[in-house]
C-alpha cells in the first residue's frame, strides 16, 4: 500500500502557484522599479520647470 497523501498540502501549493503566476503577470504589466519611478518623476519636474521659465511676463 502506498504512502498517505496530504491533499490539503497539494491544494495549498496549487493555490500559491496560481497567485505567484498572477503576481508575475501583474509585475510585468504594471510594475516599475523604484529607480524608474524616480527618473520619470524628475523628468516631469524638469519639464514643468522649463515650461514655467518660458512664460512671458506681463
Amino acid at each position: 500500500m502506498g504512502k498517505p497523501v496530504n491533499l490539503n498540502r497539494y491544494r495549498k501549493e496549487k493555490a500559491r502557484a496560481v497567485k505567484k503566476a498572477r503576481a508575475d503577470r501583474n509585475a510585468v504589466a504594471f510594475g516599475r522599479t523604484k529607480a524608474e519611478k524616480e527618473v520619470v518623476k524628475l523628468q516631469q519636474k524638469k519639464q514643468k520647470r522649463d515650461l514655467e521659465n518660458h512664460e512671458l511676463d506681463e
